[in-house]
């Protein structure tokens, strides 16, 4: 899987930028996998993960497994949406607009 942070030059400083494209393919392959479980089971992730975090276990210890995948894609979700949206507002202080920002990715 590629990076999801490229290094770029900034005159004399170098920073990391991130590649928001690459962010947005992970959030969709993470809602594919995710929407999985929640069709298994029923509810909504959000509604899985508060219940999860209380400590509440599957009633069928075959679902254990599950479970914790489940959790797990939930929590890297929930990461990857953060890093975009703070992504999103780094680029709109900088360019005062995302006109330039917003581009058709090499389909």
């Amino acid at each position: 899987m590629a990076s999801s942070l490229e290094q770029r030059d900034s005159g004399p400083k170098r920073r990391n930028i991130v590649d928001l494209s690459t962010i947005v393919a992970d959030i969709h392959r993470l809602n594919h996998e995710i929407e999985r479980f929640e069709l298994k089971y029923g509810v909504m992730s959000e509604t899985f993960y508060e219940a999860y975090r209380d400590g509440e276990e599957p009633a069928d210890d075959a679902c254990v497994f599950d479970f914790e995948k489940w959790a797990g894609l939930y929590e890297v979700w929930l990461d990857r949406r953060r890093v975009y949206t703070d992504e999103i507002q780094r680029l709109r202080a900088q360019h005062h607009s995302l006109s330039k920002i917003i581009q058709p990715v090499g389909v």
